[in-house]
């Protein structure tokens, strides 16, 4: 098989996983449980719920009032949700794709490297 020829098998397979992702987080999204999650669930759990600090760190990132509780404000409900899990997907892919790249890239460099020094 030629090496276009994976090129093009191996990028059709990435774009349908992306596709996949984004209609899965754009579908189900609007479905997701409106209990809490995670951390939070334990924080009510064991008691200490309102002990948190009374403006995370996280809120005062410059995309912190577009995004507010998975959804996206000023955009009716019905949409914000699918919104927001579609967005959420593409930063990351875009962070998985970004950082795959970086490490291919710097193992490329040091085989390049220590196939000189053999």
């Amino acid at each position: 098989m030629s090496n276009r020829s994976s090129q093009m098998r191996y990028g059709a397979f990435i774009l349908s996983g992306l596709g996949a992702a984004l209609v899965i987080a754009a579908v189900v999204s609007p479905f997701a449980s409106s209990n809490p999650d995670g951390l939070n669930r334990v924080a009510e759990d064991l008691g200490f719920v309102d002990k948190g600090h009374p403006e995370p760190a996280a809120k005062k990132l410059p995309f912190a009032s577009v995004f507010d509780g998975y959804a996206l404000r000023g955009v009716p409900a019905q949409l914000a949700t699918p919104i927001a899990g579609v967005v959420g997907a593409l930063a990351a892919f875009g962070l998985a794709w970004g950082a795959g790249k970086l490490l291919i890239r710097g193992s490329s460099s040091s085989t390049a490297e220590s196939e000189r020094h053999d």
